[in-house]
């Protein structure tokens, strides 16, 4: 994320500047940090579109996966309709038919989990750069006056 570089930038302007003795301050050039600042504002909405997208991907992916698992039940229940009229091929039909059925919910709900847990990563990484980036904009902003 190109936040993260400019957040390193910041820090590396921070840190290079030059220190107020006995205080533990330091003196930094406020049009340097100005214009990082504005440009922190203007990757912001870069960051909210990623995280919006990673939302919308979540969804989608969750919802072909409950089709999947869905039509893999159908054609389960297909299966074993066909198969009746038999006393063995319809016991294979019911074992078969039972094992489709618990791979398609096995495979739906790690299909699920594993997406949700990607999201979950994305917004957390997204809220901890917000959080930094107004941390550190409160920390300048405080020093500032």
């Amino acid at each position: 994320m190109e936040i993260l570089a400019i957040l390193e930038t910041l820090e590396d302007v921070v840190e290079k500047s030059m220190s107020v003795p006995f205080s533990g301050k330091c003196m930094v050039d406020k049009e340097e940090i100005l214009e990082i600042i504005k440009e922190i504002r203007l990757k912001l909405p870069d960051d909210m579109k990623q995280a919006k997208w990673v939302k919308e991907e979540r969804q989608r992916i969750l919802l072909e996966a409950q089709k999947e698992a869905n039509n893999i039940i159908k054609d389960a229940e297909g299966k074993i309709a066909s198969l009746v009229d038999e006393h063995e091929i319809t016991k294979k039909a019911y074992e078969q038919a039972n094992e489709i059925v618990a791979n398609a919910q096995k495979n739906a709900r790690e299909i699920r989990l594993g997406t949700r847990e990607y999201a979950d990563s994305i917004l957390n990484k997204v809220e901890e750069i917000l959080k930094e980036t107004l941390n550190v904009i409160e920390v300048n902003r405080d020093e500032l006056k």
